[in-house]
């Protein structure tokens, strides 16, 4: 007698079987039908790789022609609800309910069965209980499965199912909330890590701590310090949904072995759309003139109340990154002279496509632009890189804008810049620090245009920042190359 067969045989009894070889067991009817099917059912084991840790298991006492695609439809709903989480509560069925054709269960993770004659119980976590029928193996379930599609024998439907390695923990600040996460892209991380919240893992460390391989990081938040580094050694990448990583140690990071990722193909549209939207709101003074629109004071608008024109000025891009392309690109549209500054000079034919033409030096493009435009990330070498010395030799007529870091700008240095008219305008996406203080003179001035840095705050970006953020985590558990890795300098 064969391994199978005699497995098959003493599951009819009451012999116990744990199955540690990765099986997934099925209980089914023969092609005889009512109570000679009943007497004639017996298990079939449908052997699975060693990896293979749960089952989906249903039963169908309908005959083929009954067993309708909508229905099968329905099932399959009904299954997918009931497959679950490590340690959750799982239900199970048993004897099929009165006008009920229909028997079908999921086994989760954690799970004990014990099989009988007449059926086995069901325990699982949770207090909930249930009873499998007769024939089925005990078996302790340590993965979750996801299912194929079933497969129909007489009246037998057997739902095949592949291992699927329990979710990777992934730390975030919270679901939902003032910071936290939203809960669309909550609902897109729950595909693929199981997620615990900061105040989950504060209230559970030991256990938490352990589980936890990924911290997924979104404005800024959760803070990645020495002290989470320590408390997770399991963690092997920190995801953060957007290109800036000014606020993550990397150096202090890297030393234990962990990765930084972030999203910059997520995030350029949507910026360089902002830099654009500043520069025209400023360039025409549209907050001003919406306030002198709908004030109560207004009984007439003034001729002489004027703006200055985008089209055809001269746009200085520092930073020709991927979102400052993306910006010469659309300025080329406004028919605008580019000049840029970089690290690396464009190749010509990168320039030849939006009309750029490289400036060396920093201040050739301070002295000859009309509006400027800060693109460039936060790093100690660029800390307040447009102080007075660079303001002073600016236009008087020209505006300073900035969606890169705030720090990039000395602010006292701005503000009395603008008070001075040392330049005419300035329209910042970001400031230092955010919010500004309520009392902080910028606020106060007229010839500045403050948002709250809502560069990427689009329902698009922020899926796709999610998305690229993901791809990335997946990758480096995985073992594959990484889109997007940010490394210390």
């Amino acid at each position: 007698m064969s391994f199978l067969e005699n497995l098959v045989s003493k599951l009819r009894g009451e012999v116990r079987f744990i199955s540690d070889k990765g099986t997934l067991v099925s209980y089914g009817l023969t092609e005889a039908s009512g109570d000679q099917a009943e007497k004639q059912a017996r298990a079939t084991l449908c052997q699975f790789s060693a990896a293979c840790r749960g089952f989906l298991w249903k039963r169908s006492e309908a005959l083929p022609d009954t067993y309708t695609s909508s229905r099968q439809n329905q099932a399959e709903k009904e299954l997918s609800k009931r497959v679950q989480q490590p340690g959750a509560e799982v239900s199970a069925g048993g004897r099929a309910p009165a006008g009920r054709k229909e028997l079908h269960a999921a086994v989760g993770p954690g799970t004990e069965a014990a099989e009988g004659n007449r059926g086995c119980a069901l325990r699982v976590p949770g207090n909930c209980s249930g009873l499998l029928p007769p024939g089925a193996a005990r078996f302790i379930c340590k993965e979750n499965i996801v299912r194929k599609e079933p497969l129909q024998i007489n009246s037998l439907v057997v739902i095949e199912a592949m291992s699927e390695k329990e979710l990777p923990g992934l730390l975030i600040l919270d679901i939902g909330g003032t910071y936290g996460v939203q809960e669309n892209i909550v609902a897109l991380l729950k595909k693929h890590f199981c997620l615990i919240t900061m105040k989950e893992f504060l209230e559970n460390k030991k256990e938490m701590s352990k589980k936890i391989q990924s911290v997924f990081v979104s404005e800024c938040r959760p803070t990645v310090d020495q002290e989470l580094l320590e408390s997770l050694p399991n963690l092997k990448v920190i995801g953060n949904s957007g290109v800036g990583v000014d606020h993550l140690n990397l150096k202090m990071i890297s030393n234990f072995g962990v990765k930084v990722t972030n999203t910059p193909h997520a995030v350029a549209d949507s910026t360089a759309d902002i830099g654009m939207a500043l520069m025209l709101a400023s360039a025409r003074r549209l907050v001003e003139g919406s306030q002198i629109a709908i004030s109560p004071h207004t009984k007439y608008f003034a001729v002489d109340w004027l703006g200055v024109e985008v089209t055809r000025a001269t746009l200085g891009i520092i930073g020709m990154g991927r979102i400052g392309y993306k910006v010469a690109q659309r300025a080329r549209a406004f028919e605008m002279k580019i000049l840029y500054h970089n690290r690396k000079q464009r190749r010509k034919e990168e320039e030849q496509a939006v009309g750029a033409h490289y400036c060396e030096k920093m201040e050739d493009l301070l002295q000859q632009s009309d509006f400027v435009m800060l693109v460039v990330n936060l790093t100690p070498e660029n800390h307040k890189m447009i102080g007075k010395k660079e303001l002073g030799l600016m236009k008087p007529t020209a505006t300073l804008i900035n969606i890169g870091r705030g720090a990039l700008i000395d602010q006292d240095a701005l503000v009395e810049a603008l008070q001075n008219n040392v330049i005419r305008a300035a329209a910042l996406d970001v400031t230092y620090p955010e919010p500004l203080p309520r009392d902080h003179p910028l606020l106060k001035l007229n010839n500045i245009i403050i948002t709250p840095h809502i560069g990427t705050a689009t329902v698009q970006a922020i899926q796709m920042m999610a998305e690229e953020a993901i791809a990335n985590m997946l990758a480096v558990l995985n073992g594959q190359p990484i889109p997007s890795e940010v490394f210390p300098k």
